[in-house]
């Protein structure tokens, strides 16, 4: 089952780096990068950091204070991150993907220009964004399950996108896009939210699902889902749009409906006492292996689908 990461702080580190954002060209295969018979050594990470699948979920910045000046384009502040970028050797299907179907299926990540849906999807539907997909089987039945809706698909693990790739190539799913950036800062920069009226958002619905719980106390600050993360979603979806997160870590869920509920933009969509404030699992997100055998072995699924007021 895949994990995420985010925090609460929003903490930044004075020391800069200046580097280009990570690549989203359409022809970008793993060769490209490093002989993928010499991959590259995985990105350190505290010894106890969780060991999760960490293609899930992404950054968070903290609110500038008095007197603060942006950084020059092209240069970025430390963040704390919802995930560890770690390194992972892509199957030759993947690879061969991102070649045969990355031009496609793939849109780059575009600083201060806003994503364009109807030239990214060559018609004009529902847009759900959906922020870490793993390796992208649950990504690619919603998909499927749903053809009259688009789908932009945050991940920043390259065998996830590679996965992701393959199936929309070889099942052709129309409506799937894929950004390989940090989610958040897609939703800062490429996401606009809406105007005093509700209109100018482009979101109908967000999916989250199993972020990593990050589980020990000193690392609860890397969970995605936090209030300035929730605030940002929600002023960026219509009028009636809604976010979904699913979680099988009970504090977690906690959290999220904690956090969820206290969003003045937002009101549960459940509406069953003897749910506590969670929600039947939608039909349209399917059981993944994990989920199933978790299921088997007694431990549960928390659903939260909270709408836009």
């Amino acid at each position: 089952m895949k994990h995420s990461h985010d925090n609460n702080a929003f903490l930044q580190s004075p020391l800069r780096h200046s580097y280009p954002p990570m690549s989203t060209d359409s022809n970008f295969s793993a060769s490209a990068q490093a002989d993928s018979s010499h991959p590259a050594p995985a990105t350190p990470a505290a010894a106890d950091t969780p060991p999760h699948n960490t293609a899930d979920n992404q950054a968070h910045t903290s609110r500038p204070g008095p007197g603060h000046k942006p950084p020059p384009e092209g240069v970025y502040l430390r963040t704390i991150k919802s995930y560890v970028l770690r390194a992972g050797r892509m199957g030759t299907g993947q690879i061969k993907a991102f070649e045969l179907y990355g031009p496609r299926f793939q849109v780059p990540f575009t600083p201060h220009r806003h994503f364009d849906p109807v030239a990214a999807f060559g018609r004009s539907a529902p847009l759900v964004l959906e922020i870490g997909f793993g390796m992208g089987d649950a990504t690619a039945k919603i998909a499927h399950a749903r053809p009259g809706d688009d789908f932009l698909c945050c991940e920043v693990h390259e065998p996830g996108v590679g996965a992701l790739l393959k199936r929309c190539g070889e099942e052709n799913i129309g409506n799937i896009r894929i950004l390989r950036h940090d989610a958040v800062e897609v939703l800062e920069q490429m996401l606009p939210a809406a105007q005093a009226d509700g209109s100018g958002a482009l979101l109908d619905g967000v999916h989250i699902f199993f972020p990593d719980p990050w589980h020990k106390t000193k690392h609860n600050k890397r969970r995605l889902i936090q209030p300035a993360l929730v605030a940002k979603l929600a002023a960026r979806l219509k009028p009636g749009g809604y976010i979904h997160c699913a979680t099988d870590w009970e504090p977690y869920a906690q959290q999220m409906l904690e956090v969820l509920s206290a969003e003045p933009l937002l009101q549960n969509t459940s509406t069953d006492l003897a749910l506590a404030g969670y929600a039947p699992k939608p039909d349209y997100r399917p059981l993944t292996k994990f989920e199933n055998r978790g299921l088997k072995l007694g431990h549960g699924v928390w659903d939260l689908v909270f709408a836009r007021r």
